[in-house]
């Protein structure tokens, strides 16, 4: 299998440094009603999330983790992706990220992220997924197969890390202009949902079409893909997989933002995706 080219750096970074204005804008977001702030302590460093467990929901639920991207707030993704509006039954987890190195818009590391391989920042941000995902299955009645896990830039990055590192745990993956960082090893088949913008600055369309290739590769995807959605700005295209993993690219003609009708086509594709029965 031919290695996976993709520039090292490119998918785990999400924003260039705000303006003055959108800085205070970030850090004055409120989650939404219906998250909890709960704390963990992972490693001897106390971590947060914002967590939604819905009200009223019989049997077992699923659970979808989202990550914020280089520079971003929990509060300001729960607040502004409306996941909680557009899934209404699953459990919603919107983990805070620690300051993180960001070679191309946080050399000096001030503003918080995600690990950015495994073995990085010695799996910090895994091992607050495994924390998080142990305490909400003594709590709640998890579905082991719906289990799922999104994010923008450097948190969709770190959602392909995860699949690499819990292949066997998580069910399907959401990536917003993000990528995977991979090189020769195969990837066991996921499910994978990717909005991508033509003219991202950042994490550069030609980057994550080679990410396109890469799953289509461990998906065993065909090489034509057929109409799949239509949302907000996005145009999706869904590939077919020979695995029960299909890959669907959502193309707008932006950059680097949280495009328009992700959170929905990225609900909807959860649905259709849970891992198979044993």
């Amino acid at each position: 299998m031919p290695q996976l080219v993709i520039v090292a750096f490119f998918v785990f970074y999400a924003l260039a440094l705000p303006a003055q204005d959108k800085l205070r804008d970030l850090f004055s977001a409120k989650a939404p009603e219906g998250f909890v702030e709960r704390e963990w302590t992972v490693d001897g460093v106390k971590r947060t999330a914002l967590v939604r467990v819905p009200a009223g929901v019989a049997g077992q639920v699923a659970v979808v983790f989202c990550w914020h991207g280089h520079g971003g707030r929990a509060a300001q993704a729960a607040g502004r992706w409306g996941y909680d509006k557009a899934d209404t039954t699953s459990i919603l987890v919107f983990p805070q990220g620690l300051p993180t190195v960001s070679p191309l818009v946080d050399k000096a590391g001030r503003m918080p992220g995600w690990q950015t391989t495994v073995g990085s920042e010695g799996d910090r941000d895994i091992h607050l997924f495994d924390a998080i995902l142990a305490d909400l299955k003594k709590e709640t009645r998890v579905d082991g197969r719906r289990i799922f896990s999104m994010g923008h830039s450097n948190g969709a990055a770190f959602s392909y890390l995860l699949w690499q590192a819990r292949p066997e745990v998580i069910a399907a993956i959401g990536s917003v202009a993000g990528g995977l960082r991979g090189d020769s090893k195969a990837l066991p088949p996921m499910p994978v949902i990717h909005v991508a913008g033509e003219k991202d600055p950042i994490v550069k369309f030609t980057w994550q079409q080679a990410t396109f290739a890469a799953v289509k590769r461990f998906d065993s995807c065909a090489e034509e893909g057929k109409p799949w959605a239509k949302e907000g700005v996005l145009d999706a295209t869904i590939f077919a997989s020979t695995k029960g993993a299909p890959l669907v690219t959502a193309i707008h003609g932006g950059g680097h933002e949280y495009a328009k009708g992700s959170t929905e086509l990225i609900v909807r594709f959860f649905k259709e995706n849970p891992k198979p029965a044993k």
